[in-house]
C-alpha cells in the first residue's frame, strides 16, 4: 500500500497516524481503519497466542531429478505422507480422507499427464502406517508408465479433532485399533523427536532417495544449525 499511502501524502508512520480514519477505510479497508486506531493507542487488532488449527495438511515437492518408475514415486509418496501425518499429529487432529497427485512438467517438451485421486477413511486418522497404505493404494492407481513426473503430493482432508471423532454405538473395536496405533506412533514421533527426523522411517520410503528436491542455493540455517553460523576470520 505505500506508493497509493505516497500519493494522497502519507509518508511517515506519524502521517498515517494523523490521517483521517474514516476517510481512508473508505479509499482502502476497514483494516486500514484499525491499523490507525492501533497507531493512536487503541487496541482493536486480536493478537492469536497460537495458530489457527489447519483443515487440510499438504505436503509437496518438485523432484531434484526426473521421476519416471513406480518405485521412486512410491518411496515420495510415503515421505510426503509421513511428513503430514506428523503434522496432524502435532496439532491432535485426524484426517477424514486424503489425496494424492503426481504430475509431469508442463513445460517440458513432451505430452502433459497430471492426475490426482482422493479416497475416505474408514474412521479419522492420523496414523502414519494406514495413510501411506491408503497413499500407496491410491499412487499405483494414477500411475500411468511412460511419463517423467516432475511432482507428487499429498494432501490430508478434512481434520478434526479427538473429540470430534465419530463413534460406532455398537461396535468399539476402531476405537481399541485407535488406541494401540496412537503408542504406536507416539513411539516414533519420540524416538524421531529425540535423535533427529527421519531416524525411524517405514522402509517403502527408502533410504537413498535421488529424486529429493535439490538444496544447493539454500540459505545456512544461521539460527537453528551451530554449523550455520557465520565465521569471521
Amino acid at each position: 500500500l505505500e506508493t497509493k499511502l505516497n500519493q494522497i501524502g502519507i509518508l511517515t508512520v506519524r502521517d498515517l497516524k494523523c490521517a483521517h480514519r474514516r476517510t481512508l477505510r473508505d479509499q482502502f479497508s476497514i483494516v486500514m481503519a484499525k491499523t490507525i486506531t492501533e497507531l493512536n493507542g487503541e487496541a482493536c487488532i486480536q493478537l492469536e497466542d497460537s495458530p489457527l488449527t489447519k483443515q487440510n495438511i499438504a505436503s509437496t515437492r518438485s523432484f531434484g531429478i526426473p521421476v519416471s518408475d513406480l518405485s521412486s514415486l512410491s518411496e515420495s509418496v510415503t515421505l510426503y505422507t509421513s511428513r503430514a501425518a506428523e503434522k496432524a499429529r502435532a496439532q491432535a487432529s485426524y484426517a477424514n480422507s486424503i489425496t494424492v497427485f503426481i504430475q509431469t512438467s508442463p513445460f517440458a517438451n513432451r505430452p502433459y499427464y497430471g492426475n490426482s485421486l482422493t479416497a475416505a477413511l474408514p474412521s479419522p486418522s492420523n496414523d502414519t502406517r494406514l495413510l501411506v497404505k491408503t497413499a500407496l493404494w491410491l499412487l499405483k492407481r494414477i500411475y500411468r508408465p511412460g511419463h517423467i513426473y516432475q511432482k507428487a503430493g499429498v494432501i490430508l482432508n478434512d481434520l478434526v479433532p479427538k473429540a470430534g471423532l465419530q463413534r460406532d454405538l455398537f461396535f468399539d473395536e476402531a476405537d481399541i485399533q485407535r488406541d494401540q496405533r496412537a503408542k504406536v506412533t507416539l513411539a516414533l514421533d519420540e524416538i524421531n523427536q529425540r535423535f533427529g527426523r527421519q531416524t525411524l522411517r517405514l522402509a517403502s520410503q527408502g533410504f537413498k532417495s535421488p529424486w529429493k528436491m535439490k538444496q544447493n542455493l539454500k540459505s545456512p540455517g544461521y539460527t537453528t544449525d551451530w554449523n550455520g553460523l557465520i565465521q569471521a576470520s
